[in-house]
């Protein structure tokens, strides 16, 4: 099994670093590329549902950007420890029907000694937004280096 670095235990830097890392790849919506940060029995928690192995993280993934459409996302670094990390994040996305959302959330996460999750808890709260009020304009892909953070934009 091949090592995804940063490895744990993790220092500050580090696990900024992982972090972005996550951020980066979530904003690629590709649910096959994602699942390769996780664990080949990860166990998730993702708002009401549960999860195990990474082809049931394809499957919410797949589900997920299905319904959560133009998604961008920015993770930031609540707390970590020696193969925990907590994030807070916000993303915004919109239905099929055109109604914009902000979704807010908190994430606790369990690396492996390889740097795969093993564990990830996230919960969800989805605020509609108007077209006007979004934050997150950048193309799709990963947000750019010089776009603000979520304690820049006040979230």
């Amino acid at each position: 099994m091949a090592d995804r670095p940063p490895l744990p235990p993790f220092t500050l830097e580090t696990a900024i670093q992982k972090v972005r890392m996550a951020e980066n790849a979530w904003n690629t919506r590709d649910p096959e590329k994602v699942s390769l940060a996780y664990t080949e029995d990860s166990r998730w928690r993702n708002r009401s549902e549960f999860v195990t192995g990474r082809a049931e993280i394809v499957g919410l993934l797949t589900r997920k950007w299905q319904r959560e459409l133009d998604y961008r996302l920015i993770k930031e670094i609540w707390a970590y420890g020696d193969n925990r990390i907590a994030v807070r994040f916000a993303y915004e996305s919109h239905d099929a029907d055109g109604q914009w959302w902000r979704s807010f959330g908190n994430e606790n996460w369990e690396f492996d000694e390889h740097g795969l999750m093993a564990v990830r808890h996230a919960s969800i709260n989805d605020v509609p937004i108007t077209e006007a009020e979004r934050a997150y304009r950048w193309p799709s892909g990963p947000r750019p280096d010089d776009h603000p953070g979520l304690s820049d934009l006040g979230f």
